[in-house]
Parts: C-alpha cells; structure tokens; sequence
C-alpha cells in the first residue's frame, strides 16, 4: 500500500482518481482549499497551493503526490497556482522525501502558441528541475471540457467549426485509470502522453454534439485563422500514444461506460 497525496482532489478529475486510487489499495489523502469530510477510504486535507497554506502539512508522510490542482484562464491566479503552488509543492516533497512526483499537463502545451499551455510548459520545467523524481503525463482535452465550450458557442444561432481541426476528447475516468498505473509504476523521468481512443474533427463532434443533445444549429465551416488556427490544425492537440483511453465522445454523450 502506497501514500498518494492528490492535490485538486475536489476537481473533475480528483474526484475519479481518488476513488481509483483506493479501489486499487492505495492509502489516500486528498488536498483541497476548502474542508471536507473524511470518507470511503480518503482522508481529506486543506492545503490552498496558490497561499501555501497547508502544503507542506499535506504532504507530509506522503510517498507519491499527483499534483492536479489547477486554475484555466483566471488570470494572475492562474499563475499563482499553476507556478507558485506547483513551485510550493514541490518544495514540499523535496524535504518530505517524497519519492514520485507526477504533474498532470496538457497534449500540444509546447506547441500551441496559447497562453495557458505556456503556463503549464513553465510548470512542466519547475517539475523537471524540483529534485523530486517525476513524471510528467500530458492528456488531450477532456470530454467535459469539449461539452462546456459548445453550448457558447451555439448561442449565436451557428455552429462555427474549423474542419482541419482534429481533436482526441478522453474521458476523466480513463485518465484516472492510467494515474493509478503511473503511480505503481514508479517515476519514469519523462513526459509521456495519453489520449482519447478516436480522432475526431472540430466539425464531427459538433455535429455528435446537436445530435444527441437534441439541438438544431446550422453548422458554418470556417477556418480559424492566424498561428493558432495553424497549429490547431497541425494536429497538436492529437497523440498517437499508447495505451490510450476506452470511453468514446459518443459513449460520453449518451453516459455509456464500455
């Protein structure tokens, strides 16, 4: 039995991977900003990582941490959070004695001219260069994550869709999954990626989308233009890494599980 320290255990994919985590034997502790009670085999524990509040009592005793907190597109707190909290985490399992150290990050971070995939790439390094043995998992998008940006979208009445832009969405469960088989694992010292088991076009998956959710909208082909659009459709957001997830965008859609 193994102590895990998950930080942003509350979030989306917290949630699925403490559950996994003790399903597979692992003794489990839980960070999150707010207190929470004690239950199904987690221990939960407030630490705020952008503060440093609580950190280092988090992760005390700990002998692997999976560093998933985080904070999109909210500004100076996102850097806050993204490199004072991965940089106090950090510090933290070094004088622990931590001996793993896994940081979640994104598919296409280093290559995509975003300036949130340019935060995560300067956590990537503070992880590389934090003396505790790592590894670094870059994941595509989350299938949540797609759903949560097209209902803006079909707000105007259209569905604008690039259709070179593919895309792997995988699904929080099967990351989670794979976050248990790093942590028996062992550090492996490397970035690794992991995504969805299907490639699907920006204008495949809308049209999944209306579909199933039962929305009527004219979809309008247009390509995004400027470096983004050309690295979009560079298939940066893509992986050929394998394994790979199960739960497709379809089985997402219509809350199947393989």
């Amino acid at each position: 039995m193994t102590t895990v320290l998950v930080t942003g255990g509350s979030g989306r994919l917290g949630l699925a991977l403490v559950k996994r985590l003790v399903a597979a034997g692992h003794d489990v502790r839980a960070a999150s900003r707010t207190a929470r009670a004690s239950r199904d085999g987690v221990r939960w524990v407030v630490a705020d990582v952008a503060s440093g509040h609580g950190v280092a009592e988090a992760v005390s005793g700990a002998e692997v941490v999976v560093h998933l907190a985080s904070a999109p597109y909210k500004g100076r707190y996102t850097v806050r959070v993204e490199l004072d909290g991965t940089a106090a985490v950090l510090a933290a399992a070094r004088a622990a004695g931590v001996r793993h150290f896994v940081y979640v990050s994104i598919v296409g971070a280093d290559r995509v001219p975003w300036s949130y995939f340019r935060t995560k790439v300067r956590a990537e390094e503070l992880v590389r260069g934090g003396g505790v043995p790592w590894t670094i998992l870059r994941v595509t998008q989350f299938h949540e994550f797609v759903e949560q940006a097209l209902p803006a979208m079909s707000r105007v009445g259209v569905m604008v869709v690039d259709p070179g832009i593919m895309a792997s969405p995988v699904d929080v469960r099967d990351v989670a999954g794979h976050l248990v088989s790093l942590v028996g694992r062992g550090p492996g010292g490397e970035i690794e990626e992991y995504g969805g088991p299907e490639v699907l076009t920006m204008e495949e998956a809308v049209r999944s989308w209306l579909r199933v959710r039962g929305r009527r909208r004219p979809v309008l082909r247009v390509r995004l233009p400027g470096r983004l659009g050309r690295a979009f459709r560079a298939g940066h957001l893509v992986t050929e890494a394998r394994p790979r997830g199960e739960i497709t965008w379809d089985d997402y859609l219509h809350g199947r599980r393989p």
